[in-house]
C-alpha cells in the first residue's frame, strides 16, 4: 500500500492550497460588508457560537435531519 500523505488529497482537506484561506495570526479575516446579501452580524454571531461550542443544539440537529430526510425522499 502506498502512503501518499495529506498533500496528495484533493480539496480543502489538505490545507496545502493557496485558496484554503488560512486564518491570519491576528485572527479571522473580517466578513466582507460590500455584499448586501451577507448578514455580517449573523456571521459574526454564528462564528462566536461555534467558537464557544454552543451552536450545535439538539433542536438544530433535529431540524437538519428532518430537512435531509425530506431531500432524500424527493430523490
Amino acid at each position: 500500500m502506498h502512503s501518499l500523505g495529506s498533500c496528495c488529497l484533493k480539496g480543502p482537506v489538505t490545507q496545502d492550497r493557496p485558496w484554503w484561506g488560512r486564518p491570519s495570526r491576528k485572527g479571522r479575516k473580517p466578513v466582507p460588508t460590500s455584499d448586501p446579501s451577507i448578514r455580517s452580524d449573523l456571521v459574526a454571531r454564528v462564528r462566536q457560537q461555534i467558537a464557544e461550542g454552543t451552536y450545535d443544539t439538539p433542536e438544530r440537529w433535529e431540524a437538519a435531519l428532518d430537512r435531509l430526510t425530506r431531500v432524500l425522499q424527493l430523490s
